[in-house]
């Protein structure tokens, strides 16, 4: 695992580590089901029926921020959740950047969310103390937070708060 859960002042938030910007998304999106799932449930989808799918989001060209594209790609996996029963269990996410659309692009692996017992619900994904960057070879991102380590570079960090 490469996120973990990290205290906020009223919500929940998220620390993710990952060695490129694809793979922070993956990161966030499992810790995000990780912070959602009871311990219970909590490695049970290996017995249930795996689906796979295409899930998609974009944001406007003028909007090149992949902070944005993870705010949206973490909502719609929610919404497909909540919506659509469909909980996802693993992703692998590309981003791709045209004329129009900064796009988020995503081979997804689901459960039925019926069979998945949640222990907590998030209203939202908040920009509130959002960040994605990068460190670089030889630097670290340092926590300040002692459940969650801190991280050498290379790689990508990402910072996400969660309205509950």
């Amino acid at each position: 695992m490469s996120a973990w859960p990290r205290p906020t002042t009223a919500d929940i938030g998220l620390r993710a580590f990952a060695p490129s910007m694809v793979r922070l998304f993956d990161e966030v999106t499992i810790g995000m089901q990780n912070i959602l799932i009871s311990d219970e449930s909590a490695g049970t989808s290996d017995g249930l029926i795996r689906h796979n799918a295409q899930w998609n989001v974009a944001i406007p060209a003028g909007n090149q921020d992949y902070e944005m594209l993870l705010v949206h790609w973490l909502e719609e996996v929610l919404y497909r959740a909540e919506v659509h029963r469909q909980w996802c269990v693993a992703c692998n996410v590309m981003i791709r950047s045209s004329e129009h659309e900064l796009q988020a692009h995503a081979s997804v692996s689901w459960v039925n969310a019926d069979d998945v017992l949640q222990e907590v619900e998030i209203k939202a994904v908040t920009t509130h103390e959002l960040q994605v960057f990068e460190v670089e070879a030889g630097k670290t991102a340092v926590s300040k937070w002692e459940e969650v380590p801190d991280f050498a570079g290379p790689g990508w960090v990402a910072d996400v708060v969660f309205d509950i």
